[in-house]
């Protein structure tokens, strides 16, 4: 995947640190559970199938298993809020390379979820734990805006990636639908909270060859300023993410937070929608939108990006360094 061998090794350390085992799977069968029990409680008769990109169940393997069980319609969900080539394109050409791989492409049909960044079961959870996270800088004495700084952190993609994401009939500015979406989400986040901190959109867990320009700032580097600027507390938001696996307890929770230490701030890391059950009741409202056919204009979102497109436009998010590959759940291959 052209990451270099120094980063490998760099986050098998991470996973070393943490005995050796991603949390992510843990992590989604909760989401599995929490899933299955929200579809039977609104009475919605819809089995849940789980599959992973990058380690066991794979795609592939859900696919075989839901064709072998007799379903012939699926409807996937990506824990991915937002658009870009690896946070939604790819779960797509994924979908194609299972369908593909198991043979089953004539007889099964799949659709996607829409992207869900502004929807209010994934946005609310992160407007909760600011609250919470406001409170716990009062604590240690630290109560006025500009004393605290928040930071709404996400996983850094390359700048071509970033600036492919989304639409191409649509100019969302630079960084694309990707930082566009994320940028919309916290504003919006900030207005319902009505703080008047200063905050800013940060990337972190960037690989990939040193050559290649990656969104910025890094997270730290936005710390690094932030005693100069008058700040004695960081909030830091990890907006990208929809549970705490390695890119938040490594990336996040250890290194800015020693980052923060060292520099004499008070940090406080704030919640993942992980499980919640507002998150857990969003997810289930849009596969209800899917099921039966809401109009967008019916459709609750708190940004005026969304909602977002079910079926993805042509060319959207695609990889300009792979080429063109097939993918499902959109108006072209």
């Amino acid at each position: 995947r052209g990451i270099p061998d120094e980063r490998l090794e760099e986050v098998a350390h991470h996973y070393r640190h943490f005995g050796g085992v991603s949390p992510i799977n843990q992590q989604n069968r909760d989401l599995v559970a929490a899933l299955d029990a929200e579809l039977r409680a609104r009475g919605i008769d819809l089995p849940v199938y789980w599959g992973n990109r990058n380690w066991m169940p794979y795609v592939a393997d859900a696919v075989q298993q839901l064709h072998a069980d007799g379903h012939r319609r699926v409807l996937a969900l990506a824990t991915s809020a937002y658009s870009s080539y690896s946070s939604c394109r790819q779960y797509r050409e994924d979908l194609a390379d299972a369908l593909e791989a198991t043979g089953v492409g004539e007889q099964l049909q799949i659709d996607k979820v829409a992207q869900f960044f502004d929807h209010p079961g994934f946005v609310t959870p992160f407007v909760d734990g600011i609250r919470s996270g406001l409170e716990k800088l009062r604590e240690h004495g630290i109560e006025k805006p500009d004393e605290i700084e928040v930071l709404f952190s996400t996983h850094s993609i390359p700048v071509a990636d970033a600036e492919r994401s989304g639409p191409r009939d649509r100019d969302f500015g630079p960084g694309g639908a990707y930082a566009a979406q994320h940028t919309a989400v916290a504003e919006q986040i900030m207005r319902t909270l009505g703080s008047e901190s200063p905050w800013q959109l940060v990337y972190q867990s960037r690989s990939g060859p040193p050559s290649v320009p990656w969104l910025e700032p890094d997270v730290n580097d936005a710390i690094a300023a932030l005693p100069a600027q008058g700040r004695r507390g960081v909030l830091i938001v990890p907006l990208g993410f929809v549970s705490d696996h390695m890119e938040v307890m490594w990336d996040l929770d250890t290194e800015a937070i020693e980052t923060a230490t060292e520099l004499g701030l008070v940090a406080v890391r704030t919640a993942t929608p992980g499980t919640s059950p507002t998150y857990v009741a969003g997810l289930v409202d849009l596969i209800e939108e899917r099921l039966q056919g809401t109009p967008a204009s019916q459709r609750e979102r708190v940004t005026s990006l969304g909602p977002w497109f079910d079926v993805c436009r042509p060319g959207c998010c695609e990889n300009a360094r792979l080429g063109f590959r097939p993918a499902l759940a959109g108006l072209t291959p």
